[in-house]
């Protein structure tokens, strides 16, 4: 195969369903299947009525290739928003064109666009060819942060009122 022009469109609710197959082919890939729990009608709910995160496709001859799924976040130092890049995607024999790097590409062109002062992502420790790429990018790794997380049970925990009983 050779490279082919990428183009990019905006999901849609239409979508959902390749959307989710995405989600579910990168969690494969990133050995972590068991941790997704999202549905169609979560993603449409979170994508479409609440419009907390955004997707973009990358379309090579009329076919999605791959995706990216991104929201706004803030930076209280630079006092404007920033774009986080939650997943990333590319289907296996599409690898190795470039076109990672498009979308990538792409999603800095949002962030200047819309006058974000930022574009992150997360890469999983053990994905060196990853890492390479984002280091070839001009990335740099935020090696003085540890990632904190509290969901599940604990979240609902936290989120709880202290009720003490009446004396």
């Amino acid at each position: 195969m050779t490279k082919k022009t990428l183009t990019f469109r905006y999901a849609e609710r239409k979508d959902t369903a390749l959307i989710l197959k995405f989600i579910k082919d990168l969690a494969r890939y990133e050995k972590l299947e068991n941790e997704v729990v999202a549905t169609e009608a979560l993603l449409e709910e979170w994508l479409f009525e609440k419009n907390k995160a955004e997707v973009i496709f990358a379309v090579s001859e009329h076919r999605e290739i791959g995706f990216a799924l991104f929201f706004h976040n803030f930076s209280t130092f630079l006092g404007r928003a920033g774009i986080y890049l939650e997943d990333l995607y590319i289907l296996p024999e599409y690898r190795g064109f470039g076109y990672g790097k498009e979308i990538l590409q792409k999603l800095a062109a949002i962030a200047v666009e819309r006058g974000c002062g930022r574009l992150e992502w997360w890469c999983l420790d053990w994905n060196r060819p990853s890492i390479d790429f984002y280091l070839s990018l001009g990335a740099e790794p935020m090696n003085d942060w540890t990632v904190y997380r509290i969901a599940g049970d604990t979240l609902k925990e936290l989120a709880a009122p202290e009720i003490q009983p009446e004396d």
